[in-house]
């Protein structure tokens, strides 16, 4: 059996109008052991109505808790992207985010630097996200909660510039949280070299493969995307994913981020077998 735990993140079940309770007794019934929900401050009233998985941070995280308890589910991750160039937004969402973990028992909040706009220059922008950084680090140390950088706009998926937003802190709180995906459909560095980069580092991957169709149409020409295909089925590698993995010590979730129920069915099925194979690939 395989050190790493398999997780999916809740937006497989979006293209099912369904809400965060089906998704999570979805999860359930398919095999999954952990879930990543997306959180926002205020109240959608798609999700109230339940056609919609964001959850409201106005709630209480404990009767959250409640419901995954009972279901046998646990938090590897919050999604919490806000966009670290703009503190009056990121800060107070980053923190809020914080403390709902907490209280639902995820140890990690991903989030990423979001858009640059456009008349601020680079140098600009790594100023702001190391204060936004270092006033968020403050509170995520308070409580131990690992706040996991994510590849998903212009600079995160740049090796060169990754590192730098790392570097803006040397808080043990501030992590990675890879998206195989996202920084493959970048294609500015390679994926796998720069996720040895950063493997030591690592606190939560979002397991997201990318269809051969959207590769060749995409790839180069856009920084991220909400979801994949099924693992297994497109451009990812996994084979050499899980052996860096391996070779760095990660003990941590692998969390699929698909857009489908069967696609979320076929890649717990894929990676259970890859994780499980002592000569790697299933595939091979």
């Amino acid at each position: 059996m395989s050190e790493m735990q398999i997780g999916v993140n809740l937006e497989f079940i979006r293209s099912s109008d369904k809400g965060f309770r089906y998704g999570i007794e979805t999860a359930a019934r398919l095999g999954y052991k952990f879930v990543e929900p997306c959180v926002a401050t205020g109240y959608d009233l798609l999700a109230l109505a339940g056609y919609y998985h964001m959850l409201s941070m106005e709630d209480d995280p404990l009767e959250v808790k409640g419901w995954l308890d009972e279901l046998g589910l646990k938090c590897s991750a919050v999604s919490a992207h806000s966009p670290l160039m703009r503190p009056e937004v990121s800060i107070p969402y980053l923190t809020k985010a914080i403390r709902f973990a907490d209280g639902l028992g995820a140890p990690v909040v991903t989030t990423d630097e979001g858009i640059k706009p456009h008349w601020m220059s680079e140098r600009e922008a790594f100023d702001i996200m190391r204060y936004t950084i270092r006033q968020v680090m403050m509170v995520a140390e308070r409580y131990g909660i690992a706040v996991g950088l994510e590849p998903h706009q212009q600079l995160t998926v740049r090796k060169d510039t990754f590192l730098r937003i790392l570097e803006l802190s040397d808080s043990p709180c501030w992590k990675v949280n890879w998206d195989t995906g996202n920084f493959y459909l970048g294609g500015k560095d390679d994926p796998y070299d720069a996720l040895d980069a950063v493997a030591d580092r690592l606190c939560h991957l979002h397991a997201k493969d990318i269809s051969i169709q959207q590769s060749r149409s995409e790839r180069g020409q856009t920084t991220g995307t909400p979801v994949g295909c099924a693992c297994g089925e497109g451009e990812v590698d996994w084979r050499r994913v899980i052996d860096i993995l391996r070779r760095h010590g990660y003990r941590g979730v692998l969390c699929v981020e698909c857009g489908t129920i069967d696609q979320a069915e076929r890649s717990l099925k894929y990676l259970r077998s890859l994780l499980d194979s002592s000569s790697g690939d299933p595939r091979a």
